[in-house]
This record gives structure tokens, sequence and C-alpha cells, in this order.
């Protein structure tokens, strides 16, 4: 018998539970994992429990209440492998301390900037996000890609920072697909998707991460006094418009909101140095271009996917051909005015637990985060839901010390899954975000292309890691035209 305590920490509450558990335990590694990353903790995620057993556990027995129990506790392994490691707790100290230098000298040279109202304005402490991601302790920078800050005006006028993302040795005359990745809201900053930017580089694609209006480094108000983040929501569906037309930019096509008698232009006077269009411009290949985000970015990038009348000043037409929403799809249906309307392949990402967990008392209703998933499917259009067990709306957002199952610091998995890390949740977003891009958006003689299908259909690799609360599915054709369509991937499929 042995005794867990469960340490909940987020910016809502601290919630400690004593438990007692039987069984359990953890695999064994030390810090960094075999892959030699960042990875904190002891081992990495604790052993898995029997998932059939807990999918049929009836409410209330015993059995339920210990399953319950094994998979509550998995939300807090990540912060209490983060305290417990001196090389993770010197690496964020190190990296808050440089980030906070580098946020006061862009102020003092740079007076047009006005992000002082933004919690995560100089990147520090919880904002760092993972640590082990920045060019200081990340050999990936400068040998797998290379990173370009940007800063551009949203259509009202505030100042966005961005960055975007490209292989480091492209080949010569080759065009790439595209990614823009909008943020959650409360506050999250570009660096806790930098996950993604990488993993997304590493296999072939370009990509842009930006801090949407009074989040992060970017203007807290626009030009006009509307703020942004939770308080003004709409930023989440206009601030991934602007992105897109940003990315979407080129010498012969600057961005528009940066051109005199914008009104971003005209606040400052036309004195502030944006970036008149995408440095990687002639990467991208404009007919393959796809969009994700998290939380509250989830829902603006499901809004904005099937806008059909394009709203941007610039594009002709909605460029968006794939989308992956993490927590998730279709999470609201309606922002800033506009329904959620499916038009582009899209997949949907969800956990057992959401802002600030909570144990289960009872089974739970088990299409509860299959809602986007029935409205895509519902029109016809393809779609995808993975929804994982032991894991938090945090999986997606590296926040130090909030609740998430183990991640391993710097971790980028292989497309296949034979080298997946010692975490827990974030393997799994990583492998199922890069198949479905893939999916979509590569050509034939592209890594990835000949691929995608077979591991969309690769159940046995993460299926013990499925949530038993709710209903993992998909519906989506292989490139060979086989309707491919599962009502519960946990279980197994015909």
């Amino acid at each position: 018998m042995n005794r867990i305590k469960i340490v909940l920490r987020s910016s809502i509450t601290t919630t400690v539970l004593a438990l007692a558990a039987c069984g359990g335990g953890s695999s064994p590694g030390a810090i960094g994992g075999e892959s030699g990353g960042g990875g904190v903790g002891n081992g990495g995620p604790s052993e898995p429990i029997e998932r059939a057993a807990c999918a049929t556990a009836e409410s209330g027995s015993p059995e339920f209440t210990q399953c319950e129990v094994e998979n509550l506790a998995k939300v807090s392994e990540a912060p209490n492998e983060q305290v417990a490691s001196m090389e993770f707790q010197q690496r964020l100290r190190t990296q808050s301390i440089a980030n906070f230098a580098e946020f006061t000298q862009r102020t003092a040279t740079d007076m047009f900037w006005n992000s002082t109202e933004n919690i995560c304005a100089t990147w520090g402490e919880n904002c760092v996000g993972d640590p082990f991601r920045y060019p200081e302790s990340d050999p990936w920078y400068g040998t797998i890609g290379v990173v370009t800050p940007v800063n551009f005006y949203d259509s009202e006028g505030a100042r966005l920072n961005g960055r975007v993302w490209a292989p480091a040795n492209p080949d010569t005359g080759k065009t790439y697909p595209g990614i823009t990745i909008t943020s959650g809201s409360v506050q999250a900053p570009e660096t806790l998707y930098w996950w993604a930017a990488q993993l997304l580089v590493e296999h072939g694609y370009i990509v842009m991460t930006f801090d949407v209006r009074a989040q992060g480094r970017s203007d807290s108000r626009a030009s006009n006094g509307d703020g942004g983040s939770n308080a003004n929501s709409a930023v989440f569906r206009r601030n991934t418009i602007d992105a897109i037309e940003f990315f979407f930019s080129t010498p012969d096509s600057p961005y528009t909101h940066n051109l005199e008698g914008q009104p971003g232009p005209m606040q400052d006077m036309g004195m502030a140095a944006t970036t008149d269009f995408n440095p990687i411009h002639a990467l991208l290949d404009r007919d393959r271009f796809g969009i994700a985000g998290h939380s509250l970015g989830a829902t603006g990038v499901s809004v904005v996917q099937g806008e059909s009348e394009w709203p941007g000043a610039t594009l002709s037409a909605n460029p968006v051909k794939a989308m992956v929403a993490w927590d998730n799809l279709a999470l609201a249906t309606n922002l800033d005015g506009i329904t959620v309307t499916p038009r582009v392949p899209s997949m949907g990402q969800s956990a057992d637990y959401f802002l600030d967990p909570t144990p289960y008392a009872s089974r739970p209703d088990e299409e509860e985060k299959n809602v986007g998933f029935k409205l895509w499917t519902d029109s016809s259009v393809p779609s995808y839901q993975i929804n994982i067990r032991g894991a938090a709306h945090y999986e997606w957002s590296l926040l130090p010390s909030f609740p998430a199952s183990s991640w391993e610091g710097g971790k980028v998995i292989d497309a296949a899954g034979t080298d997946i890390g010692t975490g827990w949740a974030q393997p799994v977003a990583q492998y199922y975000t890069l198949a479905w891009f893939d999916r979509w958006l590569k050509v034939e003689g592209e890594t990835g292309f000949d691929t995608a299908d077979a591991r969309l259909l690769n159940d046995t690799l993460f299926r013990d890691r499925l949530s038993y609360y709710f209903l993992s599915k998909r519906a989506f054709p292989t490139r060979a035209g086989t309707m491919q369509s599962c009502e519960d991937i946990g279980a197994g499929c015909e």
C-alpha cells in the first residue's frame, strides 16, 4: 500500500489530496530521458493502469474509485517532477532572467511597444514555457531550424509580436506547407507552443507563432483603446486572420495593416519598426496551408477555417486546407458573431480534465468531448478526435508547475512514434498533430506523405493513453479513397 500525494497547481487554486492507492510505481529513467533532452522527474509518467478494466468499472464502485485516483494523479506528474529537479529549476530561472533582460532592452530601444498590462509580457517565470526550447540550451536552433522575430499591426492598430520558423537548410527552390499557431487565452504567450513549431519544422513545414493582442509581448490595446485576451475574445478570431495575412505577405504584396494610413501606423506616426512582409515567404507553398490553436485559440481557428467569404484585407479566398484544435475542436460554436462552419478536414484533441482538474464522482457523458467531431461528420467533412487519458488542459501549453502529465523538456518525437521520449500526453499530441497535417498537406515525394494514413490508423501505439471516459473517434478517407470510420478507437476498430 503506497500513499500518493497529488498536488495540483494552477492559477486558480492549489488543491492537495492525500489518497491511499495500491500498486502504481514509476518507470525507470533519469533526467533527460534516453534522448538526452531536458526531461525531468522520476523517469517520466507512472506505470499505466489497466485501461480496459477502468473502461467498464461502474460508477461508485471500489474499482471506479481506484481508477479515478490513479487517473487524476497523472496531472500532478509534471509539476511534481519539475519541483524535484534542480536541473529544471536552474534552467527555468536562468531563462526567466534572460527573458526579462531581453524585454527590458526592447522597452528601452522601442518606445512604441505597449505590453505593460500583459501578465506574461516579460516571458518570465511560468511564462518561459518549456525552458529547454530556447537557443541558449537547445541545439535544435541553427542545426534543424531557424527562427526570425517579426512584428506587425493587427487590423485595429495593436502591434503583434511573433516568430517565423523554417528549416535551417531548406532544399534549393523547394516550397513547404505552412502552419500558423494561435495561442490560448488567460495570458498564454507564444512560448508555450514552441513545441509544435519545432515539431512541424523538423518534419518539413514552415511555421508562425505569435502573441494575440493583450498577451505575451504584443500590445495590450488597439489604437481605439480596445483590449484583447479574455476581455475581448474576438481577437482570437481577428488576430488569427491578421496572422494568416501576414504569413502570406511578400515584397510585392506587403502586409496591409503596416501601411501608411492604417490604424497602427497612424497611432505610432509611422515610426515603429514593423516587419513589412513575411521574411520566409519564398519558402511557402501557398496552396498548402493549415492552422492550429489551443483553448480559445482553438475556437478561433475553428471559426476561421470555415469562413468561405474571406474577411481579410489582402487574400481573395480562405487559404486554410486543414486544421488541428487543441482542447478542443469547436470548444465554442460561435466567436466574434461568427458561427463555426465545418469546411476543411479538422482534428480535435482533448483531455480527461480541464483547467482545474477535479475528480469524477461518476462516469461522465462519453460524448462530451466530441461535439466538434459530430458537427464535422454531420457535415460530411473529414474529422478525427483524440481524447487523452489522465491529461489536463495544459498538456498543449507547456506551463511549468501547472497541472499536466509528465512532459520531457525539449523533446521532439519522430513521426513514426518509435522515439517518443518519457512524456505521457505530449507525445500523443505531437504524433497526431503531425500525422493529421501530413495527411492533408504533404505531397508525393515529401517525408510523411506515404505514411500519414498508416500513422493515423496505428491504434496500438497510444491506445492505453486514450481516455476511458470520453470516446476517441475518426472519420476520414485514406489517400486511396477508403473511408476509415471508428466510434471508439480505444476499444479497437474493425
